[in-house]
């Protein structure tokens, strides 16, 4: 996976309503070197530049754990890095923020799950809460969540009881997992009432492998799914993400690379269909970057999405691209 700039720069577009506010809740920093493109604070500031973008959540992604000391506390150590992050950006007078961090913790570890969180917690005030992911599948053409070897993480026994730590402490869960998973992800929330739960990645409806030349067959059941989990009020779903090539869309082999035009006739159907079973009080999008880079420019990607919400109101449009990230993370 890797990000190339010049065939990007062969796509440009004016910018689509620039005055608009915009909260990017979810994106990643990577360093040179690992399994995903590198990707800077300066990377963000250049891409986030090219729209209103005044806030951004992070999301883990295994950067810059502790080194030393107790195993299980060293992921705590990405809440430390990104929290010296967001500082030097309040410093240097950059537009943007970072407002919050959504970090990890091995839920199935009951014994330690509650220090975990707690050393989370202390470490920043921009901490919101964690993302465990799911997403497993058997085909070995798609990619699986390291240390899991089966598709039902959510329903666990283990899982659940460190979840019950969670919702006590009356923090937020991100989840990733792929479409015909979600089930699993319904049966949590409606275990948990009351835990604010946040769908990513519009639940990854999967287009490679054993999916190939199935997409009616995975949209048909994905929207089913979809909507199912849409009946638990305390869940919000990430719009975003169907440029990761496990999606199966190849926009990333492409002569080049697709415009927001190209974005909108292909996918929009995905998002309108979400943004009709939550609600727009209940949807945000998101850049996912610099995964989704690898497919297109950050301003194309939220050129597509402005596109996408134009039928929509004001007020359910800035829901969509502020609003709900607002709420849903606590956002100061």
């Amino acid at each position: 996976m890797k990000v190339n700039k010049e065939w990007l720069e062969k796509v440009s577009e004016e910018v689509v309503d620039p005055e608009r506010r915009i909260i990017d809740p979810h994106h990643h920093f990577f360093v040179e070197g690992g399994g995903f493109p590198a990707y800077s604070v300066d990377d963000l500031i250049s891409d986030v530049r090219t729209h209103n973008v005044v806030k951004t959540v992070y999301l883990q992604c295994w950067e810059g754990y502790r080194i030393d000391g107790p195993v299980e506390l060293q992921v705590v150590g990405e809440t430390e890095y990104v929290d010296a992050i967001a500082k030097r950006l309040s410093t240097v007078g950059e537009a943007v923020k970072i407002s919050g961090i959504i970090a990890t913790a091995e839920l199935r570890d009951v014994n330690s799950v509650q220090t975990v969180l707690n050393a989370h917690k202390a470490s920043s005030k921009l901490f919101r809460g964690i993302r465990q992911m799911a997403a497993w599948d058997s085909s070995e053409d798609i990619m699986n969540t390291p240390n899991l070897d089966h598709p039902m993480l959510y329903t666990d026994p283990d899982f659940v009881k460190g979840f019950r730590v969670l919702d006590d402490m009356n923090l937020v869960f991100d989840a990733w997992l792929y479409h015909h998973q979600m089930r699993s992800l319904t049966k949590l929330a409606q275990k948990f009432p009351n835990t604010t739960i946040v769908l990513d990645h519009l639940g990854t409806p999967l287009g490679v492998g054993p999916y190939v030349g199935e997409r009616d067959e995975v949209y048909t059941e994905w929207e089913r799914e979809l909507k199912e989990l849409s009946k638990c009020p305390n869940v919000n779903v990430k719009l975003g993400g169907l440029a990761m090539p496990w999606n199966g869309f190849g926009f990333e082999d492409q002569d080049r690379p697709p415009s927001s035009d190209d974005i909108v006739e292909k996918q929009s159907l995905y998002y309108h269909a979400a943004i009709d079973a939550f609600g727009p009080s209940r949807c945000m999008f998101e850049s996912n970057f610099p995964v989704d880079k690898c497919a297109l420019s950050y301003h194309v990607l939220w050129n597509a999405f402005k596109k996408m919400s134009a039928q929509y109101s004001e007020s359910e449009q800035d829901d969509l691209f502020y609003g709900t990230a607002e709420r849903v993370y606590r956002l100061d």
